[in-house]
């Protein structure tokens, strides 16, 4: 029996029931999949259902407004596909009444959808026969196949992609797409592959020339780059209240539209002494004084080829004010969409709301 047929059995008995198997929908399909492009399903699922509640339908989505958009996707990164996505629905609703575009083709001009999304959604909501290709799919294939070439090459993308072409269910394009995608996360895994548990290790290359460790082959990112964030948490107690001071990212940097605190980038981990030293403190205390009451380290954080390693200096200052920043109460700050670091740390000042105090309340 070939590849297909084994595989798709092997989907309809144990694939996982996730929300977006139960419809058609395109606009459902397509919120999972980029929910689902740089996150695990287990992550993402509580994600999916809170921008569907939020957000049910194109139209929905096309009339929010950006930073609506970027709060209900806090925590899941890059966040350039929450902005794509909310363009591409004023897309749809402005150009297609609403309606989802029917084809490769058309949903590939969306904005923030390539090829890999638009097979997935054209294939499962519309029967169109388009593979797809991901990190689990090119996985089972290289595997499967006995590929060699670097599976991120030109060359290995390509075989990959005439097996698939070669395979795919014509009735079934959809299942077919899930059900290599689901084995990959499954079965054939990274390390240690449940290879006894595979529908087709017995056709399988690897398997049969004990190779599922080399295979795939894949070329070396390029090297990581190290940036150094120093943020000024700048608080002040006014009326039995705290109050910070945030700002809004802009440019094409990370994380843009996104609300953090006061930063000074430097190229080097600096001293509390030497920051205080530098142009950019000046810049941002102005008349001020700014009085640092403790310095509290993060843990390394690691983005997409980037390193950042961070600090928070906590600040005081009476009646400050800075014309590039927003000052809020420190209880509000929930309302503003904020990066995931930032997010953590004022978890961590709500759980020790004596971290702005030189004494602990």
């Amino acid at each position: 029996m070939e590849f297909r047929y084994l595989i798709i059995q092997w989907y309809e008995r144990h694939k996982r029931d996730l929300p977006w198997r139960h419809t058609h929908d395109p606009y459902r399909i397509w919120v999972s999949e980029i929910i689902l492009q740089q996150t695990r399903v287990d992550q993402g699922l509580a994600y999916y259902h809170r921008f569907m509640e939020q957000f049910p339908d194109v139209e929905t989505l096309a009339k929010a407004e950006e930073e609506d958009v970027i709060k209900v996707w806090q925590g899941l990164g890059y966040y350039s596909r929450a902005r794509n996505m909310h363009q591409s629905a004023k897309t749809i609703y402005q150009d297609y009444q609403s309606i989802f575009p029917a084809s490769y083709e058309e949903i590939k001009r969306l904005r923030g959808i390539g090829d890999y999304s638009a097979s997935a959604i054209s294939s499962i909501a519309y029967g169109e026969p388009r593979p797809v290709i991901d990190g689990n799919v090119m996985r089972v294939v290289a595997r499967y196949a006995g590929i060699s070439e670097a599976v991120n090459s030109v060359a290995g993308k390509k075989m990959i992609m005439e097996f698939l072409l070669r395979q795919i269910d014509h009735d079934k394009p959809g299942d077919f797409n899930q059900a290599v995608m689901e084995l990959g996360a499954l079965v054939c895994k990274p390390k240690q592959p449940l290879c006894i548990q595979c529908p087709v290790h017995s056709g399988c290359f690897a398997h049969a020339n004990g190779l599922t460790a080399g295979l795939p082959v894949t070329i070396k990112p390029r090297s990581v780059t190290v940036r150094f964030f120093n943020y000024l948490v700048i608080s002040e107690r006014k009326e039995d209240d705290w109050y910070i001071w945030l700002k809004k990212r802009t440019g094409n940097d990370i994380w843009k539209n996104l609300y953090d605190f006061p930063l000074i980038e430097t190229e080097r981990e600096l001293s509390v002494k030497e920051l205080e030293n530098s142009e950019d403190w000046k810049l941002i205390a102005g008349a001020h004084h700014l009085q640092v009451i403790q310095v509290m380290n993060n843990a390394r954080y690691l983005l997409t080829h980037r390193e950042l390693r961070v600090k928070f200096f906590i600040i005081h200052a009476d009646d400050y004010f800075h014309k590039d920043f927003l000052k809020i109460r420190f209880s509000d700050h929930h309302k503003y969409p904020v990066p995931r670091l930032i997010e953590n740390f004022l978890k961590k000042v709500d759980d020790q709301p004596g971290i702005f105090s030189k004494f602990p309340d």
